[in-house]
């Protein structure tokens, strides 16, 4: 990075130690406005800032409002950031000092040999390991926005103190405040919870919190996306398999989930025996494999799965789509010979990018390394994260590293998609497994007639279909193109002399294929016009009594506006070739 870029938000640690500097000028002012609040932690986040209080009540709009005046004094007044450290003891007492309790739990679970460090701006004091900006005068008052307050456990822990959790965000520049709030404004808009309702694509009950209701219209655009899926994994060579939801505990042992993901796992007992709700499609995967012995010839395997995991959510994390207790993964088991592995790659990271540019979604690539807690040998590791930045490499795609993310048994790529307001989703997701073979003693006989232990890749390209139908609706503000939205055509008779001739239309375009309806209420046509649009219907057609003499229709589209009249096999033909060629509009 540049020198001139390098106190600049283009550069990350700058921005976090700017929100972090941020989120100790909120610690302050509420130190000043309300003194008996107890202080808890305070970081930077992928998107600002948030500090953790322990008070009875969330802090409302104009509490906010307050806070935020206080820290454009803060910031004016600008305080220089000091650092000092303190031995253990010293540390302990000055928090207890100061009636600080969390602190002083924080203090006493640091490491003995741990450097105990503080920050001070004028008379505000705080436990942290920093880095800071220099002076609170670095932060500009008038580009800070804080824009919750929600309820967060201490420490995570349901069993512990519930604690008020203030949200902020600050640019160097106001006008890039201003941009970012009208983001966030246009992306309430576009809530998938909110939109979800009004299209009547889903829904929740809290007779099943995280368990979400697919409704008739979302059941039609969560098949067809299903559908599409399906035919991209023929034209790569997948083939289908299904694997049941549940298995016994011997199993999640075997293949190590067991030890590493027991408390996400829901459990029961069939026949005095341990079961358990799979949350990975993995384990059935491997069995499958294991159902008949297989040469070299065969391989590579590559067996997809949309298969029901349930996994255990804390209930203050559940949102929406997005995170749920029960969701459809979309994984694939792709079994290989060690020659095989990066060609396998490359046909993987090709069928993503099909897949994401019909939804005109770009990605970044982050290759994750060796985590602390992982199964197998670093050199066995260290081969598979080569192949997999050989793989990218040689398809010319820029990647980032992020070290000791993988999963316990191999390395893994993940690929962050960008919507149209620029945010990013983790969805699609390459590991490379070396170490479940080896559990579920996986074999082939190779070319030389011995058995060998094939290498294998998990792979899924949406993740969550859930997840990834709460993303698309939010990146097309529920204006699904024309393909994939649950009702592709609208029909409008503007009279009831009208309707038979609309019901006629609708038939027709209904054997053709097409998804069709007719709105056939008394009401005027300019309110039917209006809730169509409402209801993000692609095609209207508006259809009179001119259009029954002529044999017309006069089509309306949701974003272009009046088309004019068409012939029913002019409109159709145009219609096919905009669902057939999945043209995003």
């Amino acid at each position: 990075m540049s020198a001139e870029n390098l106190y600049t938000f283009e550069n990350e640690q700058y921005r976090k130690t700017y929100w972090h500097t941020c989120s100790h000028v909120l610690a302050q002012a509420m130190k000043r406005l309300h003194p008996e609040v107890k202080l808890a932690i305070g970081p930077s986040i992928d998107n600002g800032f948030y500090y953790d209080f322990d008070t009875p009540q969330p802090f409302t709009e104009d509490q906010l409002a307050e806070l935020e005046a206080e820290m454009r004094k803060i910031c004016r007044e600008k305080l220089k950031l000091e650092r000092f450290e303190l031995p253990r003891a010293e540390a302990i007492a000055y928090m207890e000092e100061k009636g600080e309790p969390y602190k002083v739990e924080l203090i006493n679970d640091l490491p003995e040999d741990a450097v105990i460090s503080f920050y001070r701006q004028g008379e505000f004091v705080d436990l942290c390991a920093g880095p800071h900006v220099d002076s609170t005068g670095r932060i500009k008052g008038n580009a800070v926005k804080l824009t919750a307050c929600n309820a967060a456990y201490w420490r995570g822990d349901s069993n512990r103190q519930t604690l008020q959790r203030i949200y902020g965000v600050a640019f160097p520049r106001k006008e890039e405040l201003d941009e970012y709030l009208q983001r966030i404004e246009e992306a309430k808009k576009r809530d998938h919870r909110k939109l979800g309702k009004e299209l009547g694509l889903f829904m929740m009950s809290e007779e099943g919190p995280g368990f979400p209701f697919f409704l008739p219209r979302g059941m039609v655009l969560k098949n067809t996306l299903l559908e599409y899926w399906r035919e991209c994994h023929k034209r790569y060579g997948y083939v289908e398999i299904a694997t049941p939801i549940i298995l016994n505990q011997h199993l999640w042992h075997q293949s190590g989930h067991w030890d590493h993901y027991k408390d996400n796992m829901y459990t029961t007992v069939i026949d005095g025996e341990d079961y358990a709700v799979k949350p990975m499609n993995c384990p059935g995967g491997m069995l499958v494999y294991k159902n008949e012995p297989h040469s070299y010839r065969d391989l590579p395997i590559r067996a997809a799965e949309l298969g029901l995991v349930h996994r255990h959510e804390m209930s203050g994390a559940l949102h929406g789509l997005f995170r749920v207790r029960c969701f459809t993964q979309d994984d694939a088991h792709i079994f290989m010979t060690p020659a095989q592995m990066k060609d396998e790659i490359k046909n993987v990271v090709t069928l993503f990018d099909e897949m994401y540019s019909t939804f005109g979604l770009t990605y970044q690539i982050e290759l994750s390394t060796m985590p602390e807690d992982h199964m197998g040998d670093e050199e066995v590791w260290h081969f598979a994260e080569n192949t997999l930045q050989a793989a990218i490499t040689e398809l010319g795609k820029d990647f980032q590293i992020n070290p000791g993310d993988g999963a316990f048994y191999g390395p893994k790529l993940d690929f962050h998609l960008a919507d149209s307001l620029g945010r990013t989703w983790q969805c699609g997701t390459i590991q490379l497994d070396m170490q479940m073979p080896e559990r579920f003693e996986l074999e082939y006989v190779g070319e030389d007639g011995e058995k060998h232990r094939p290498i294998m890749i998990h792979r899924a390209l949406l993740g969550s279909i859930e997840r990834f139908l709460g993303v698309i609706t939010e990146h097309f503000a529920g204006a699904f193109p024309t393909w994939l939205s649950p009702v592709q055509v609208k029909l409008l008779p503007v009279t009831d002399r009208a309707a038979e001739y609309a019901k006629s239309v609708a038939e027709k375009l209904d054997k053709q294929g097409f998804r069709v309806e007719v709105d056939g209420r008394n009401e005027k046509i300019g309110k039917k016009i209006r809730e169509a649009q409402l209801e993000k219907i692609p095609y209207m057609l508006v259809v009179g009594d001119r259009d029954m003499e002529a044999g017309t229709v006069s089509v309306r589209h949701r974003a272009e506006g009046d088309l004019g009249a068409m012939s029913l096999e002019d409109f159709s033909a145009m219609l096919r070739q905009i669902v057939d060629s999945r043209e995003r509009k």
